[in-house]
């Protein structure tokens, strides 16, 4: 664990609400900003252990906004699966695909990208994927809450104090 591990962000009313890294977690902790929920059990500095979950001191509105194309997200969204062939695989091996490649116009949008396997990638080439002949398993939309929660809990995975925050 560093400073650089992942730390689960809650509103004041034990909502999730984000993911930071554990060097902005502490600043938070610091300032008063927020308090610690859980922690590790290696320290940072003297009595301070390395935060796990901090809740925010003081409720926060969360506006509505559209979330940014990741990678990470559109992983998620596809749930790890290339959507030509359905191969469900590690994010190290599934590459994005344009549905309407960039050659033609198509640009970085959560309804232009797709997860895709390195092969089905190579295959589709330059071409929409009816001309290539390759039906896509589901059409991509674009990110939700429900999306944002998602991915919150595939991270958590690794670290069972997020559990009883995230719903499972």
């Amino acid at each position: 664990m560093t400073i650089h591990s992942p730390v689960l962000v809650l509103n004041a009313s034990y909502e999730p609400v984000s993911v930071c890294a554990a060097r902005r977690a502490i600043t938070l902790l610091i300032k008063g900003a927020a308090r610690l929920e859980e922690c590790h059990e290696s320290f940072v500095w003297k009595d301070m252990r390395l935060p796990s979950v901090i809740r925010l001191s003081r409720y926060r509105r969360i506006p509505m906004k559209r979330q940014e194309v990741t990678r990470r997200g559109i992983l998620a969204r596809d749930q790890h699966t290339c959507q030509y062939c359905q191969a469900e695989m590690a994010a190290a091996k599934l590459t994005l695909d344009h549905v309407i490649p960039k050659s033609r116009g198509g640009g970085n949008t959560w309804e232009n990208l797709v997860a895709c396997c390195g092969p089905c990638n190579r295959r589709k080439g330059s071409r929409t994927p009816s001309e290539a002949g390759m039906p896509l398993l589901r059409h991509p939309r674009p990110a939700t809450l429900h999306l944002a929660r998602q991915t919150m809990r595939t991270m958590g995975a690794e670290d069972p104090k997020w559990r009883k925050y995230l719903y499972f």
